[in-house]
């Protein structure tokens, strides 16, 4: 099997969020998979095959984190859809049958790729008891992700304050199912983002997330509410950092960006 290391969301290698990208023939069993990802040992390993022609996709894909398989990830999907026109095996928009319906990646002439996802649900609950310490921050808002994301969305006084999180992430595990979305209004349009965003899924083996595609589907319809505007460009403010375009669509949320390849080779077991 051909193994690739794609960074996502970046323009540039060692930035953005690396995946594992392995088109397969066909899926080996969960077992199979799940090693494959955890060797691979990033926040998500994706598989994808061929499926027939005259479908509803033209690929199946899959997305294991070292410790999981999960309903929806937007930067290995970018990978994905980044690895198979780069190496000519798909062209045009490609149509992935996943565990959240059929999603489409369409690329750009100007090298960026464009993923159609559903959009979050977000439904206010209430700050559960021991998130602000956890967190290290007070919450000024908490909403529901719904069930494909999974996470619970918090908005923060301030940029400064998402930057500052220096989160208890044991302690963060017991908030919420997958993890917890933090984000601010940006202080500065000016530098080319509307708002600022941190993910930390510590229920699925990452604590901190590079750059994560799934989130801004929440962050999207929160955002483009607060702020009037449907189209907005989020920065995942993580070590590696990553910028997000967005689209709010109602049911479904445009997601754009671009990806590197950093890694070729070949799993030999």
């Amino acid at each position: 099997m051909q193994l690739r290391i794609v960074d996502a969301f970046t323009d540039r290698p060692f930035a953005g969020n690396p995946a594992g990208v392995l088109l397969l023939d066909a899926f080996p069993d969960d077992d199979r998979l799940q090693s494959v990802a955890l060797e691979v040992n990033h926040a998500e390993t994706a598989f994808a095959h061929p499926l027939p022609p005259g479908g509803e996709a033209d690929w199946a894909l899959r997305w294991f984190t070292p410790a999981a398989e999960v309903d929806m990830c937007g930067h290995a999907t970018l990978a994905t859809a980044h690895v198979l026109h780069t190496t000519g095996a798909h062209t045009g928009p490609v149509r992935f049958a996943t565990r959240s319906g059929v999603l489409v990646a369409t690329p750009a002439e100007d090298g960026s790729i464009t993923l159609d996802f559903p959009t979050a649900p977000l439904t206010k609950v209430e700050i559960p008891a021991g998130l602000p310490e956890a967190l290290g921050a007070e919450p000024l808002a908490c909403l529901d992700t719904g069930p494909q994301v999974g996470d619970l969305l918090v908005e923060l006084a301030d940029e400064k304050a998402v930057h500052a999180l220096r989160p208890d992430h044991k302690a963060l595990a017991a908030c919420s199912s997958r993890g917890v979305i933090a984000t601010a209004r940006a202080e500065n349009p000016d530098l080319g983002h509307d708002f600022v965003s941190r993910c930390f899924f510590p229920n699925i083996g990452i604590d901190e997330d590079p750059v994560t595609g799934s989130a801004h589907t929440a962050l999207a319809p929160y955002w483009s509410e607060r702020l009037g505007r449907t189209a907005l460009t989020g920065l995942q403010a993580s070590p590696r950092g990553g910028r997000v375009r967005t689209e709010f669509r109602g049911d479904r949320t445009l997601l754009s960006g671009r990806a590197v390849t950093v890694i070729e080779g070949e799993l030999l077991v």
